[in-house]
């Protein structure tokens, strides 16, 4: 998509007034919830969890995350918050939600979910961007790696690779466990020249970590029409045009690239399912990287690995999550 079509579609999007859903859970239940919500049709969801601010806050090169007014402010509750159009199905859209979360409320998951209390709102999108500016500093993800809004300034360091990205609809700002495990992980595998896909790319956050690490050319594909036109924005932002393809689609369907790094940021299950499938997809030598997978899926994914002939060759663990890094 072109500079110009990109910024008439998020000026049309600025005119638009959103309903904001939030639900109230914990850290272990805000994926669930959040996939409840993308499900009911949510164009993207934001989790505000006081754990990931405060252990952030004590993690190796992070800082500054957020002001600490801002974390006095944060409920103690995690939030999962959504964003729907607030349109003439917005009132049936919370109907469903509401059954859903109910459904889920009386499920025996292991662990407390919370109170799943939902709670709505109406929301101008650009109320919405400017509160989201409060919760989003410079951090270093990684030895090299640093991630930067735009509105705030940095002094780069000898050695950094700053990429400029901005939290819009689609997430994934590299704040969470999981995206910053997998930009460490592509640090230690990434090399000058090579191929990478970012499966479910979301923000793009992932496949231009890769390229600014030096990839040569980088597949980002995602299902989601909304997080393919974020992440193209984004690539255009950071100059990366000529080394980063942002693709709609399945990368299972009709797809016949190759990469020496595939990188899927995803669920447990998602993770289990492709493995397999995505081996097609990997040079030889090449490694696979998951993450999203909360500790309790940890060995599922493992036996997934396994049998799909992968051999876990680095792990880490953050917080309740853990990223693998495997070859075939």
């Amino acid at each position: 998509m072109s500079g110009a079509g990109l910024t008439a579609f998020f000026a049309e999007r600025e005119r638009m007034d959103w309903m904001e859903a939030v639900v109230h859970t914990t850290t272990m239940g805000a994926d669930i919830v959040s996939e409840v919500l993308m499900n009911a049709g949510a164009v993207g969801t934001a989790i505000e969890d006081r754990y990931d601010v405060t252990s952030s806050k004590k993690s190796d090169g992070m800082w500054d995350m957020i002001d600490e007014d801002v974390l006095k402010n944060m409920a103690e509750d995690v939030l999962v918050k959504a964003y729907f159009k607030d349109d003439q199905s917005a009132k049936e859209t919370l109907l469903l939600v509401g059954e859903k979360l109910r459904e889920i409320s009386r499920l025996d998951l292991g662990f407390d979910i919370g109170s799943l209390r939902l709670e709505h709102s109406s929301v101008h999108e650009q109320d919405w961007a400017e509160n989201w500016k409060k919760y989003y500093k410079p951090f270093r993800a990684g030895e090299h790696l640093v991630i930067k809004p735009s509105w705030e300034p940095y002094q780069e360091q000898p050695g950094d690779l700053v990429l400029e990205l901005d939290p819009g609809m689609a997430f994934g700002t590299g704040t969470h466990e999981t995206t910053f495990m997998c930009m460490q992980q592509l640090e230690k595998y990434v090399k000058p020249g090579c191929r990478a896909i970012d499966v479910g790319c979301g923000s793009g956050i992932l496949a231009l970590a890769a390229a600014k690490l030096g990839a040569g050319d980088v597949l980002a594909i995602d299902l989601d029409e909304l997080a393919v036109k974020v992440a193209a924005e984004n690539t255009q932002k950071n100059g990366l045009l000529q080394t980063v393809r942002v693709v709609h689609g399945d990368l299972l369907e009709q797809r016949e690239e190759q990469a020496d790094v595939i990188v899927a940021n995803i669920i447990a299950d998602v993770i289990c399912f492709l493995c397999g499938p995505a081996k097609k997809h990997l040079l030889p030598g090449g490694v696979f990287i998951c993450s999203g997978i909360i500790r309790e899926r940890e060995d599922d994914v493992q036996r997934a690995l396994a049998a799909a002939g992968y051999t876990v060759c680095n792990r880490l663990e953050k917080g309740e999550w853990v990223c693998l890094a495997a070859h075939l």
